[in-house]
């Protein structure tokens, strides 16, 4: 991820599709992982709102520093795709990091949360 941070761009012309954009392999040619989360309903929410949970967002993923390797977030569909380095166990550590910080994020094809209610 480039080190200035994340960039929030908004247009007037329809949006790369991420196939486009999304790497596929890391700068040494290694594979790279992806995860899809949806937070519910970001795009009705005020502005300040949108904008705190952006910075959540760039806050939970500088800290895993050059193994981010993409981050968009699409405010048409509200979600947000990650890609980053495959490194064993980095899946984990990034899902509970962005769920510390924008806990109404919902990871894709999660069912732990429908299967186990309290």
């Amino acid at each position: 991820m480039d080190k200035t941070g994340l960039k929030l761009s908004i247009g007037l012309t329809p949006a790369e599709p991420l196939w486009k954009l999304a790497p596929t392999r890391d700068e040494e040619g290694g594979p790279v992982s992806d995860l899809l989360m949806i937070i519910p309903k970001l795009k009705t929410k005020p502005e300040q709102y949108i904008k705190d949970t952006l910075a959540n967002i760039e806050f939970a993923l500088k800290q895993f520093g050059n193994d981010i390797l993409f981050a968009n977030v699409d405010m048409k569909l509200n979600t947000l795709w990650v890609s980053f380095k495959a490194i064993p166990g980095v899946y984990g550590d990034i899902v509970s990091t962005l769920k510390t910080n924008v806990p109404e994020a919902v990871i894709v094809g999660d069912s732990h949360s429908r299967l186990h209610k309290d």
